[in-house]
């Protein structure tokens, strides 16, 4: 098992996803862009800036983890920082990425799913704009050699249970 990605449509339930996975025992990594954020650091002051940084920060924590045996499952990573900055025009994420792909465990996919949407401190953007990311991200990852597996809409158990399931942890 390696470095398994939840990553998808912002407000999709991805870290309550990771916050029942590391109650259940499992090893995550809480997201880049967060703890970024926490630090003072914004992607509204400036998103190239606040891009590369979680790009940088999402590196560091692949790194760290590169010796551990067991699944690590990340909140957003090197590809939500890399997809940002190739929004906004700056890198194409297979010209940054070369022939590295990070998650060789797998990716997860969290669908839009605006019943659970919620703007906060952390998230300024609308639903609109969580939408959009998602689509660049569903779009993205095929072309990059993955094959993500779309979370269901389900209860938070529901849906660690079927994680889990689909990595054989269960």
């Amino acid at each position: 098992m390696a470095d398994i990605l939840i990553t998808g449509c912002s407000g999709g339930g991805k870290t309550t996803l990771l916050d029942e996975l590391a109650a259940r025992g499992c090893r995550t990594v809480a997201e880049p862009g967060r703890r970024l954020i926490a630090q003072g650091i914004a992607p509204w002051d400036d998103a190239e800036a606040f891009l590369r940084a979680a790009a940088d920060m999402a590196m560091a924590d692949l790194a760290a983890h590169a010796s551990i045996d067991e699944p690590v499952f990340y909140d957003r990573g090197l590809f939500d920082a890399l997809a940002g900055l190739e929004r906004i025009g700056v890198t194409p994420v297979a010209d940054a990425l070369g022939e590295e792909r990070p998650y060789a465990g797998g990716v997860f996919l969290a669908p839009p799913w605006p019943e659970i949407y919620a703007e906060d401190s952390m998230r300024r953007h609308d639903f609109e704009a969580a939408r959009d990311e998602y689509e660049h991200l569903a779009e993205l990852l095929p072309k990059l050699g993955y094959s993500p597996l779309t979370l269901p809409k389900l209860p938070v158990g529901d849906r660690a249970d079927f994680v889990l399931r689909k990595l054989a942890i269960a």
